[in-house]
């Protein structure tokens, strides 16, 4: 896979890559960057999320017709020095509808270990919770 980045001035920048959708990217201002854009670190964030939930409904694919909404949350943690990597970043995953808490933990550990290849590329710690229907229910150990 190849991705193109090509500068807009300033701190901007605009990617496309084999699908032909492209993606803008700015700094913040603290970064010289005029903030009309997403960060790349912010997108970073974003394609864990949409890596993950692409795979879970994947998954979840014979239960998504009693699945009304799944939203996603990744909270990330960086480092305070540069590189400011991210250490750690956790995920919450809101989901509501009428399924089983042990299926859907079972597709978000799916996801994580053997599908998403975002979360793989990744060195942070990555942590999951979920919230069905509105209640925090644990992974089942």
């Amino acid at each position: 896979m190849q991705v193109k980045a090509k500068w807009q001035g300033g701190r901007a920048f605009e990617a496309v890559g084999p699908t032909g959708y492209t993606m803008a990217m700015d700094a913040t201002a603290n970064y010289g960057g005029e903030g009309k854009a997403a960060t790349p670190t912010e997108m970073l964030l974003a394609s864990l999320a949409g890596c993950i939930g692409i795979d879970i409904t994947m998954i979840l694919k014979p239960h998504l017709d009693v699945i009304e909404n799944i939203e996603i949350t990744v909270d990330g943690v960086r480092r305070e020095e540069m590189p400011t990597a991210f250490t750690a970043a956790t995920l919450t995953f809101k989901v509501d509808g009428e399924i089983s808490p042990k299926k859907v933990w079972r597709a978000i550990k799916l996801g994580e270990e053997k599908y998403c290849a975002v979360s793989a590329s990744l060195k942070a710690e990555i942590t999951h919770k979920l919230i069905l229907n509105g209640e925090e229910i644990q992974a089942e150990e």
